[in-house]
């Protein structure tokens, strides 16, 4: 590995740790960054996966704050997160990498469209709730429902392909929960952490000896530098500001998908 590229690789982790602390689409700088080193698309995204772990739990750390009171939550949606990990893992393992490159740039598209409407989304949920006599801090069964099985089919997602898990999750759960963008985007860190460590340990099992050890340490060190300066400066910015960065990121992480 020549000087060149172990810089680059590490710059990149920074950079896709404080984006992945801000927004969730980090991936997308620093799996493109693998592939142009000549890395084999699944063996780069099983390095990067095993690289983003520090990132989230740094991240993770900094949006402690809008976490608390959160725990309920955290436990319910987590066996989910889990075990769409799990099984997008497995298919990775077993399917061709093309297969959801249809179906990827679509979800983004989508999530995107829930991030710009969640005010108004929000707000038709409230009303309705009001003219129910419902409290509007407690979610309905039906919401409660859409949401596990919304969060399982991102951790399936993110244990197949890691880029802009949080995209799609800020997206949906934004559009659901009774709550603000920063302490939706701090539950988005916890989850995508267990999803990115499952998939991690999934192919540390299965297929270790396929891994880029050099290239994921050093992704590694970058996001968990990274994960901390996004979450610094991502916890200070206003709901509209955080909400403009999202659909621009994400709208440039369809871009770079299609491309």
């Amino acid at each position: 590995m020549s000087a060149l590229e172990i810089i680059v690789i590490f710059v990149a982790g920074i950079g896709a740790g404080t984006i992945n602390a801000v927004v969730g689409s980090g991936t997308l700088i620093t799996f493109p960054t693998l592939v142009a080193f000549g890395y084999p698309p699944v063996i780069a995204t099983m390095s990067n996966a095993v690289g983003q772990i520090p990132g989230g739990i740094s991240a993770s750390f900094g949006y402690r704050n809008e976490l608390k009171g959160q725990g309920p939550r955290i436990r319910q949606l987590m066996p989910a997160s889990l075990l769409g990990a799990i099984t997008g893992a497995w298919l990775l393992l077993h399917l061709p990498p093309t297969v959801f490159e249809v179906i990827v740039p679509i979800l983004l598209v989508f999530a995107l469209v829930l991030v710009v409407t969640q005010p108004l989304i929000q707000k038709t949920v409230r009303r309705r709730k009001e003219a129910k006599g419902l409290d509007l801090a407690i979610m309905t069964r039906r919401q409660t429902v859409l949401l596990i099985v919304a969060t399982f089919l991102i951790g399936v997602y993110g244990g197949y392909f890691t880029a802009a898990q949080g995209v799609l999750f800020v997206g949906a759960a934004g559009a659901m929960l009774p709550d603000s963008l920063q302490r939706v985007n701090g539950l988005k860190n916890v989850l995508t952490l267990a999803v990115n460590v499952v998939a991690a340990a999934a192919y540390v099992i299965v297929a270790h000896d396929r891994i880029q050890w050099a290239a994921a340490g050093l992704i590694a060190a970058g996001t968990l530098i990274g994960g901390f300066l996004g979450s610094t400066f991502g916890r200070r910015l206003p709901a509209p500001a955080l909400r403009v960065i999202i659909v621009v990121l994400g709208c440039v992480a369809i871009w770079r998908l299609l491309a």
